[in-house]
């Protein structure tokens, strides 16, 4: 049995808090409001009379529950839309919406199938009807309409490779987006003059519109030669498919329009609303640490980097913590998030939650009283059914124990199996949100 039980009781409480917090439907009913005479989300307000329809589209893990929540506030005003999710989490839909279940984190013939109904749905609308975008994480690959020149299999193999290669969500939308129909703030430009309104769960530090969904209804801040630096930094310029390759290289040189800029006409009928993002969890958590009796420290809501260094850095605050009473006397609960990135060396089962527990666990053996959460919002870790693991001083040595080495699974990249056998998966099943990672430190 690992040691302090009580403590991972605790651990677990402060992170099913931080999720009540980034609750989805939630999110749009503080946002999104309809009078008799109107619609009105921040700034915007869409005079009912004037508008002939309105449709809708929500797209990535948490769209049912935001397309649900914007049906609900529209009213009889909803004309038709569609849902787009990763397999398995439509489960408590009850809207209108047409549902699209499909494939994450590499797009598939299902993205694609996504992709292919949204320019159908673009296609019927006017310049008197409304479009709400619902955009939540995932989003990217869960919607795919390749450029002409680019197969589906080529953008498989670009995002796997980009994956692999550790490469972060900013660079590797700045790839997609020059890839697609769709991103980069296309979308709205083939919205066919209709008003659009874009609600979006941020699952990217500090919330740049632009890159949350790789910038659906965004104007665009990257470009073609920049989505070439990002392979040529990765190292995999030459090993992504030619189509990709010629393609980005037609568009430096100015043979492909870019995608649509900052200042483009297009956006003045275009409204981006941030409805929820980590620090609103990261609150919530620890408002319940609090409540449980102890010192609340949010560390950042920006943890970017890669997944082992990181945890490591934060084990040595928790070690400092524990041996100073610095940054905050125990008992004290230290919280970050944010979203880190894993450079793949081995041919291991695992995600960047349960990369960075296992580091952590390496960095704090043998350490007093302490427990550790790292867990993905959405409820999934990279292709696991788990959303993330727990640690303690004595893992390591629970590992030994049945002949596991906890530096030759973290070596490589077999985190899953390793806590599987210890029973320290965190499993939450699709939690309906997503705003990132939440990491929960504990010293009692």
């Amino acid at each position: 049995m690992p040691q302090n039980q009580a403590l991972r009781e605790d651990a677990v409480a402060i992170f099913r808090a931080a999720l009540r917090a980034a609750n989805a439907s939630d999110a749009v009913e503080r946002h999104l409001r309809r009078t008799e005479l109107q619609i009105r989300a921040g700034r915007a307000r869409f005079t009912l009379t004037r508008l002939n329809r309105i449709f809708v589209v929500a797209v990535g893990k948490a769209a049912p529950q935001m397309a649900e929540a914007i049906e609900q506030r529209i009213g009889d005003k909803f004309t038709r839309g569609l849902v787009i999710t990763k397999h398995g989490h439509t489960s408590s839909y009850a809207g209108k919406c047409e549902v699209i279940e499909s494939s994450h984190p590499i797009p598939g013939e299902d993205s694609l199938r996504a992709g292919q109904a949204t320019l159908a749905l673009l296609h019927d609308l006017s310049p008197k009807d409304l479009l709400i975008v619902a955009v939540s994480g995932g989003a990217s690959s869960l919607l795919c309409a390749p450029v002409e020149d680019v197969s589906l299999a080529a953008k498989q193999q670009t995002t796997d490779l980009l994956l692999r290669a550790g490469a972060d969500i900013y660079e590797l939308n700045s790839v997609r987006k020059h890839l697609s129909m769709l991103k980069g703030g296309n979308l709205a430009a083939r919205a066919n003059s209709a008003a659009v309104l874009s609600l979006l769960l941020s699952d990217v530090v500090a919330d740049p519109i632009d890159v949350i969904g790789s910038g659906l209804t965004a104007p665009d801040q990257s470009t073609f030669a920049r989505a070439i630096q990002v392979l040529t930094k990765r190292s995999v310029l030459q090993q992504v498919p030619a189509e990709v390759r010629q393609h980005l290289e037609k568009g430096a040189r100015g043979e492909i329009t870019e995608t649509p800029k900052e200042g483009d006409g297009l956006f003045e009928n275009v409204t981006n609303v941030v409805v929820g993002s980590s620090r609103q969890a990261l609150e919530a958590a620890a408002d319940e640490a609090k409540r449980r009796g102890y010192r609340s420290l949010i560390l950042t809501s920006r943890i970017q980097g890669e997944a082992r260094e990181a945890a490591r850095f934060h084990a040595d605050i928790l070690w400092e913590t524990i041996a100073s009473g610095h940054p905050v006397r125990s008992p004290a609960c230290i919280l970050s998030g944010g979203e880190t990135t894993v450079t793949v060396r081995g041919q291991g089962k695992g995600g960047r939650n349960q990369e960075f527990a296992l580091a952590q666990a390496l960095t704090l053996a043998g350490a007093p009283n302490i427990v550790c959460l790292s867990a993905g919002t959405d409820g999934t870790d990279g292709p696991t059914d788990a959303a993330g693991a727990i640690v303690s001083g004595d893992t390591v040595a629970r590992a030994a124990k049945l002949g596991l080495d906890a530096r030759d699974y973290l070596a490589r990249n077999d985190s899953y199996p390793f806590f599987d056998s210890l029973g320290d998966l965190l499993k939450t099943g699709p939690t309906g949100t997503n705003v990132m990672d939440v990491n929960v430190m504990l010293a009692g």
